[in-house]
């Protein structure tokens, strides 16, 4: 692993993750590139400001689960072959349902140079510490769609509070939104601003 690149786990105690890409429970459908161990990875930067948000979230009664962190350039790469396959159905209806693959990056849900491959980007989600259930927000990680928008129409009042809460949260820690997806946050002071990486998360 690069220098400055840790798994966050090892820095953030407590923290949960379900590392989307790594498994079968993607918009691919199968483990993708680059993705070689069930693991977060971002930088020291960004853990540090995970800390503080996992710290803000406890006092308010929730945790963090992480779905991504660092993205390696060869999984992004994987991303736009995929996209070029032909549609076989098996998770449109759950991540897509009214795109196309091709769409997707037009529609700025994958980008061929992403955020994450910098390193200081998440795609996370609230639970209940009290239950361990995900806080509803209507939607699930990598829906392409505009009900995933911040501020979209077509979710429930208590859903849109709960993406305003999370918001509200990652804001007061360092990170920015992405208006398209409600999942996915920024750290503001990211360490490299204009570096893609491309060493496997293993």
């Amino acid at each position: 692993m690069k220098e400055d690149f840790v798994f966050v786990d090892e820095l953030v105690p407590g923290m949960r993750w379900d590392a989307k890409y790594a498994t079968w429970d993607n918009f691919t459908g199968k483990p993708v590139d680059g993705y070689l161990a069930n693991r977060i990875v971002g930088t020291r930067a960004l853990c540090e400001a995970l800390a503080k948000a996992q710290e803000k979230a406890e006092s308010l009664g929730f945790g963090l689960v992480l779905w991504d962190g660092y993205r390696p350039q060869r999984a992004v790469n994987c991303f736009l072959r995929w996209a070029q396959q032909p549609e076989d159905g098996r998770t449109k209806a759950r991540h897509y349902p009214n795109i196309g693959r091709a769409e997707m990056f037009d529609r700025g849900y994958v980008a061929t140079k992403s955020g994450h491959s910098r390193g200081s980007t998440v795609d996370l989600t609230l639970y209940h510490l009290d239950t361990g259930e995900l806080v509803p927000m209507g939607g699930g990680h990598d829906l392409m769609d505009t009900v995933s928008h911040h501020g979209a129409k077509g979710i429930t009042q208590a859903e849109a509070a709960n993406r305003r809460h999370l918001c509200s949260l990652m804001d007061a820690c360092g990170f920015s939104p992405y208006a398209s997806e409600w999942w996915h946050y920024t750290l503001k002071a990211e360490p490299y601003p204009d570096t893609y990486f491309d060493f496997p998360v293993a």
